[in-house]
């Protein structure tokens, strides 16, 4: 297969899998509780993780700066994961996409008003759009699955996410993409049973119906390692801004996965917030779609 046709399958399955773990992770939830579904995944990640490691003779050095590094990741892993886990009780798939959504926007007022990183007037822009979508979802019907407090929730996960991001970047450890996954899932799987005491109560008592099976299986393979694989792979051939862009396709996609699959509906007034936030990521991004237009031109 030429290259460039690999590069745009690695891109389109990535996209998928961002676009329909959300969903996956709904599923998971409705025979076990959500910080069990949790840990249980990153349980099963490990070995297969580790294994990966294994075939691929992949070192995974345990230096001090390694150590820190994977501490950083693991935020971004569990840290963030609790909150994503907990806000299924009071969002929908699509609207849990949504929030991952916004990301970029966060990362980039971290930039501006931690690193003194400048950002441009469409950026600013978008922002101020994104944010009255955002004000209008939280007018949905809180019958229909949207609810603020799980908007609150989300937000919370995308902020812990994007504060790991910095935070390894900053570490910037001379480790192995797969190194720093598997290294990341381990204290995630040592943070996960530090939380067993908490949640034992909850501790699953029957062997989960067939969908929260799928949900938990797919977030641990498909989520958790091969989207790890097509990300690191996408970051190293392709332009960071064309890889960015994912962040504007996924919650379309998954707003629709959600609708089809799930028969996630959305009241109109939220229906008209999410148009309005996926504006505000459009303006944002402006430049980026621009440069990537001009390129396949």
């Amino acid at each position: 297969m030429p290259p460039k046709s690999n590069l745009m399958l690695t891109y389109a399955l990535l996209v998928f899998i961002w676009s329909t773990t959300p969903l996956a992770i709904v599923w998971s939830v409705e025979d076990l509780h959500p910080m069990w579904a949790l840990a249980i995944r990153f349980f099963l990640a490990l070995p297969l993780a580790l294994v990966l490691l294994w075939l691929f003779k992949t070192r995974l050095p345990l230096d001090r700066v390694s150590l820190h590094s994977y501490l950083a990741g693991a935020c971004s892993f569990i840290g963030s994961q609790i909150f994503t886990y907990w806000s299924t009780d009071y969002l929908s798939s699509g609207i849990i996409a949504l929030m991952f959504g916004l990301a970029p926007l966060i990362s980039g007022l971290i930039g501006r008003f931690v690193f003194q990183m400048q950002l441009s007037l469409n950026q600013w822009l978008g922002m101020g759009i994104a944010l009255t979508g955002l004000s209008v979802i939280c007018l949905g019907d809180a019958d229909q699955h949207i609810q603020p407090i799980g908007i609150v929730i989300a937000l919370v996960g995308v902020l812990v996410y994007c504060v790991s991001m910095f935070w390894v970047k900053k570490i910037n450890a001379p480790i192995d993409p797969m190194a720093q996954a598997a290294g990341s899932i381990g204290l995630s799987v040592v943070f996960s049973i530090g939380m067993l005491p908490f949640i034992w109560q909850y501790a699953p008592t029957a062997m989960p119906h067939a969908k929260s099976l799928f949900g938990l299986v797919y977030a641990v393979i498909m989520a958790s390692l091969i989207a790890m694989f097509c990300y690191f792979k996408l970051v190293q051939k392709i332009k960071p801004t064309t890889l960015s862009l994912t962040t504007v396709l996924t919650p379309m996609l998954a707003l629709l996965v959600g609708v089809l699959l799930n028969n996630e509906k959305l009241p109109l007034i939220a229906l008209v917030g999410v148009v309005i936030l996926l504006f505000g990521l459009v303006v944002y991004f402006a430049k980026e779609i621009k440069a990537s237009y001009k390129a396949r031109l």
